[in-house]
């Protein structure tokens, strides 16, 4: 696979990493159906061996189990991955989640710690903050960040679902390498805020989780009734009533211009976010799947191709927003 500079602080990535939040499901649910462990191990070493060693995870994925799935993963070539991990959520000391936003001093070196127990290593290469704590300025949570930095504890620093001016507030505090947000062609609002472009000013990697619209572009659903009683993406407006239909009908569109190139969909969406010059991180937690995302990293979309997809969903169409009421509060925007 294609290695690309995330950012201008020295981290190389792979053009496509692998989001791990799946292989374990969130606070006690199953994220996209249940997950099996071995499977999920086998995913990430066949992503070695096809190039991809970016794993993204987070404390609040389990919560910490999903770090300690990794830790079993890559025990013994820790150094062959790149892990990035987030904290910002609360975990107590009985390891559950408080679901209050904490990011101070303490709190940060109290997280990073139990992230590198749990992840079974001496260093995170990349460590974001994941929500903005609204009690704690960002440059005082930076700050905190970047003494783990020089003690060797983190490579490179980043952030996620942050706005413009907050993402320039924090670089000037330490070197921000990447931005973390939701981006895809049905979630295209960092664009519109201002955000892409703030990052290339600033030298940022810029990269995305749910590439695929949270599986919506993958096709394999038809109506909202194809989710389980339990799967979270019940509760967000993009996947309701009218909106969900609304949308099937943008994705027809771009399953056309997906077969004219003899790609799947969700091919087709990963190659238009690579084309942008961002770092896609789908998640999934099958081999099956991975190979095929990863297969998209040798689609070449001209200009042409770009402006047509983008045709297909222009900026301000409204496609339903990608969290419930409370999920869209805590985003920094």
């Amino acid at each position: 696979m294609k290695l690309v500079k995330l950012g201008s602080q020295g981290l190389v990535v792979p053009s496509l990493g692998l989001g791990c939040m799946g292989m374990t499901g969130m606070a006690h649910m199953d994220i996209y159906g249940k997950a099996d462990e071995a499977e999920a191990i086998a995913t990430i070493h066949r992503s070695l061996e096809l190039g991809g060693n970016f794993l993204d995870t987070a404390d609040l994925y389990g919560p910490l189990i999903n770090e300690q799935l990794i830790a079993k993963a890559t025990k013994g070539r820790r150094d062959n991955y790149l892990l990035a991990t987030k904290f910002g959520w609360e975990i107590d000391d009985n390891d559950q989640i408080t679901w209050k936003f904490r990011a101070d001093k303490a709190y940060v070196k109290k997280a990073a710690e139990r992230s590198l127990h749990n992840l079974g290593t001496d260093y995170i290469d990349l460590y974001y903050l994941h929500r903005l704590d609204p009690k704690t300025p960002v440059e005082e949570t930076v700050e905190a960040m970047s003494e783990l930095v020089k003690e060797g504890k983190v490579r490179y620093i980043g952030l996620s679902e942050v706005s413009a001016e907050t993402i320039r507030r924090a670089h000037a505090i330490h070197p921000i390498t990447a931005v973390q947000t939701e981006y895809s062609l049905f979630e295209r609002s960092a664009e519109e805020a201002g955000i892409l472009q703030t990052l290339e000013e600033l030298g940022i990697g810029f990269v995305a989780y749910s590439p695929l619209g949270r599986g919506f572009i993958s096709g394999e659903l038809k109506s909202p009734d194809d989710l389980a009683q339990d799967d979270f993406r019940r509760s967000i407006p993009r996947f309701q009533g009218e909106q969900f239909y609304k949308n099937l009908e943008l994705l027809a569109e771009i399953q056309t211009i997906a077969n004219e190139k003899q790609v799947t969909s969700s091919q087709l969406a990963l190659a238009w976010v690579i084309a942008k010059g961002v770092v896609p991180i789908p998640g999934t937690k099958r081999r099956k799947y991975l190979e095929e995302n990863i297969a998209a990293t040798e689609i070449r979309l001209g200009a042409d191709d770009l402006a047509r997809l983008e045709a297909v969903i222009p900026l301000g169409t409204e496609t339903g927003d990608r969290y419930d009421q409370a999920g869209m509060q805590a985003i920094d925007r």
